[in-house]
């Protein structure tokens, strides 16, 4: 059984492999990828196996307002191609085997806003790993390129995309069994609204706020003050 104690996510935690374990020791039937495939599948990304340039990465949920990396830069960019929905259960950082959560990812069709940070060339392969420790933890995300726009034109970024073959893709949820679901999740990271709620905050202040997570932090908040019809 997972300690619930809310466990930070940092620098630290996630270098150290404390949650990868945590995750490998509790994991309910998917496999978590080993060392040796977290290294595999970050070269694989690279024509050399490793980066020579300045690399950019894009954030469209925790990694907006929690990075964990040092970076150069950062601009608000869009994403083409994909769209941001609460599509990936989790029964562990953000939900419980008995009560699990959802996560964002990146699903196809449409364009998402969000953060696209530059890791400088002489760091990119130790910020990678961090990221790559962080956000694979299983074949549930897709690294892609992504095809972005930001402030200067059109440049490419590493995003994580939802493999809609993984067990933990659950489609297209509706929006009131999404919002019944993340507010009463919670797991070692912390309840799964609180999730929701740093996003929403953080896009609105950016100037980018996304209409549909906007709602659905509004429903999980009337059914948290006992506006839940469906009770």
């Amino acid at each position: 059984m997972v300690d619930q104690q809310n466990i930070p996510l940092t620098r630290d935690t996630i270098r150290s492999g404390h949650i990868r374990d945590l995750i490998r020791n509790n994991a309910v039937s998917y496999k978590v990828l080993s060392d040796e495939e977290l290294h595999a599948s970050l070269a694989s990304m690279f024509p050399d196996g490793a980066p020579d340039t300045d690399v950019w990465l894009f954030g469209y949920g925790s990694l907006i307002w929690n990075p964990s990396i040092h970076f150069a830069d950062k601009c608000c960019a869009t994403a083409r191609g994909y769209h941001r929905r609460f599509c990936m259960q989790t029964h562990l950082g953000r939900g419980s085997p008995e009560v699990p959560g959802l996560m964002l990812a990146l699903d196809r069709g449409g364009c998402c806003r969000g953060v696209a940070f530059r890791i400088s060339k002489e760091k990119a392969a130790e910020e990678l790993e961090i990221v790559w420790r962080r956000e694979m933890v299983s074949d549930a995300y897709i690294p892609r390129w992504l095809s972005m726009t930001g402030p200067d034109g059109p440049f490419k970024a590493i995003g994580f995309v939802m493999n809609r073959k993984h067990e933990r893709y659950m489609g297209q949820l509706p929006e009131e069994e999404m919002a019944q679901t993340i507010e009463r999740a919670s797991g070692f990271l912390g309840p799964c609204a609180d999730y929701l709620f740093n996003t929403v905050e953080h896009l609105d202040e950016l100037g980018m706020p996304d209409q549909g997570l906007t709602r659905l932090r509004d429903r999980v908040m009337e059914i948290r003050g006992g506006g839940d019809s469906s009770a």
